[in-house]
């Protein structure tokens, strides 16, 4: 990666991709969406980082990262399920199928991790054996490796709600899912995690745990939406420092994107409170990392364009035969 291009087009952030010629209009907390009238989705994937509930700030080139890495992985993994995909008219914008995405979230993992209240780790840490429909051994570690990896569904909260964690039955038994809908979604889920971890493997990368989003068409059939195996959905450890520090009790090595979150929650209530400024070169190394992730998980170089076009106004450009 070329650190002084980098710092040179830091400016050049997306912060909003806001175009009045598009139709249906949806903003999420990083991506911006328009719905064509011939049912295709255009999904724009912006800079801004979220955490706390609320938008931090902008990394320069996250989406660019975010959008190409999701396109490594849905053209590693089209065989095995098939994808919202239709086309990638910029760098940071895809053309997708506009899906019913089903109201269950799926989240593999194959290691005893996490933070959040719904991990498997925090979970297990306070007593929990029986958990997402799967029972686990005593006597594990954090962050040790799962005997086989496992399918923890929650529901997909909507309105400021939580997630609450789901068994295959209850998901059936609350109309959430058919049992055939089940069946393929969790198959679909195990495959893609096996060839996401064999592909990182040979990066030097533990794919950890990762989180997919599956919708169905016109027709029913289920398909991988949203993003695959990126650093925003996808926990990866680095292979090699794995083992020793794993029999350290060491946290394992990571892709570190977490400098703004910390920052923040150091200096204020980052609830309740107003969000400082951060320093652009705390932006400009969470922008390093990001890239750092998308070279090391595609094994690509990641290419800086040399222009001062701002990343809106090319991103109009190359949609205006949507216009």
């Amino acid at each position: 990666m070329d650190k002084t291009a980098l710092t040179r087009h830091a400016h050049r952030v997306l912060r909003d991709a806001i175009i009045p010629e598009l139709p249906s209009p949806y903003f999420g907390k990083v991506r911006d969406n328009y719905d064509l009238p011939d049912g295709r989705r255009i999904i724009i994937a912006s800079d801004r980082i979220s955490a706390f509930d609320r938008i931090l700030a902008a990394i320069p080139f996250k989406g660019q990262v975010l959008t190409q890495t999701a396109r490594f992985w849905f053209e590693k993994t089209a065989d095995i399920c098939p994808n919202h995909v239709l086309s990638y008219p910029d760098p940071n914008v895809v053309i997708g199928r506009r899906l019913d995405i089903l109201p269950v979230e799926i989240v593999v993992r194959d290691y005893l991790a996490g933070t959040t209240g719904t991990s498997i780790l925090t979970l297990y840490k306070q007593g929990q054996r029986e958990m997402y429909g799967h029972t686990l051994p005593d006597g594990l570690a954090d962050n040790q490796k799962l005997p086989t990896p496992i399918i923890t569904p929650t529901s997909k909260a909507f309105d400021g709600g939580h997630d609450e964690p789901l068994t295959p039955e209850q998901i059936v038994a609350q109309g959430l899912l058919t049992a055939e809908q089940w069946e393929t979604l969790s198959t679909y889920a195990l495959a893609l995690f096996a060839r996401g971890q064999e592909i990182a493997a040979e990066r030097g990368l533990i794919l950890v745990d990762t989180k997919y989003e599956f919708g169905t068409d016109a027709d029913g059939q289920i398909i991988l939406a949203d993003e695959i195996h990126t650093p925003d959905s996808s926990r990866y450890w680095f292979a090699q420092s794995y083992p020793e520090r794993f029999a350290a009790g060491q946290r394992p090595e990571s892709f570190d994107k977490d400098f703004v979150r910390s920052w923040v929650a150091e200096r204020c209530d980052p609830y309740k409170d107003p969000i400082p400024e951060i320093p652009a070169e705390m932006l400009v190394e969470t922008a390093a990392v990001y890239i750092q992730a998308f070279e090391t998980i595609t094994g690509q170089a990641f290419v800086i364009e040399e222009s001062d076009e701002p990343v809106l106004e090319r991103i109009r450009r190359n949609l205006a035969q949507f216009f």
